[in-house]
């Protein structure tokens, strides 16, 4: 995979960060992506630091233009797209009965427009490449895209929205040797996790931490996940080992969700 160019959005850091770090270990030119400038630039640093050919680009999913402009960053940068990971997304903790306008298209703009933004614009530059390789888009979606749990409606609702449309690309983009899949985490300890835990407590009455605890207790694989567990499907989903997988949507969360 030495000299493709992946570009992860949501990449400062959490899962995004450690799916960028895999694919730099992979051999690929890494562009990272991320609203945070703060952490994006730390980010940026850590992997020049480490030998990786890495790029940085500041911008919101939820905004079209944004997640051209990165692919057109990265086409300068790099000269091309090989890998489109559309990972960025965003929690909501709720009760539905309370979900307000804002609340709701808070979340659908950034995990189900970003996620369409981006299939937009790598498709786009993907097609214009051509050739005989096989080109890969990889939606981060979750286990609340297979099962929905109280209190995350929205959220779910989001999720599964992300698994009708990898199905749709991939069937659209097939005939341009475009795959589109996508990866279906459990619960990890990241940033987003630390929210929800916080949430479900405020709700539930809940000690800090709890949520997170019984979220996570029954397992089977004994812990909750990590940010390479993650990254290890996609370094499948972006290699050429999975290039006859399309339209998928694939549970990692150690045993939680079964499908």
């Amino acid at each position: 995979m030495t000299e493709k160019v992946a570009v992860i959005t949501g990449s400062g850091d959490g899962l995004g960060k450690g799916i960028a770090q895999r694919l730099g270990k992979d051999g690929f030119r890494i562009v990272l992506s991320d609203i945070n400038a703060d952490t994006l630039k730390k980010t940026e640093a850590e992997f020049k630091a480490a030998g990786v050919p890495v790029t940085a680009f500041q911008g919101n999913v939820s905004r079209r233009d944004d997640q051209f402009r990165l692919v057109k960053h990265a086409v300068d940068t790099f000269g091309q797209v090989d890998v489109f990971v559309n990972n960025a997304g965003v929690e909501d903790v709720m009760p539905l009965e309370r979900v307000t306008e804002a609340d709701f298209d808070r979340v659908f703009n950034i995990n189900v427009k970003g996620v369409l933004w981006g299939i937009q614009a790598a498709a786009e530059q993907m097609k214009k490449q051509g050739g005989d390789r096989i080109y890969k888009i990889i939606n981060a979606a979750s286990i609340a895209a297979h099962e929905s749990y109280d209190l995350l409606g929205i959220y779910c609702a989001s999720k599964f929205s992300v698994r009708a449309l990898t199905v749709a690309a991939a069937k659209e983009l097939a005939p341009h040797r475009i795959t589109v899949n996508a990866y279906c985490p459990g619960v990890a300890g990241t940033r987003m996790w630390d929210r929800i835990d916080e949430e479900m407590g405020k709700i539930h009455g809940w000690a800090p931490g709890e949520a997170f605890k019984r979220f996570s207790s029954g397992i089977l694989m004994g812990r909750p996940q990590e940010p390479h567990d993650v990254a290890s499907l996609v370094h499948y989903l972006a290699s050429p080992d999975s290039d006859y997988m399309t339209g998928q949507a694939i549970l990692i969360d150690g045993g939680m969700v079964f499908r």
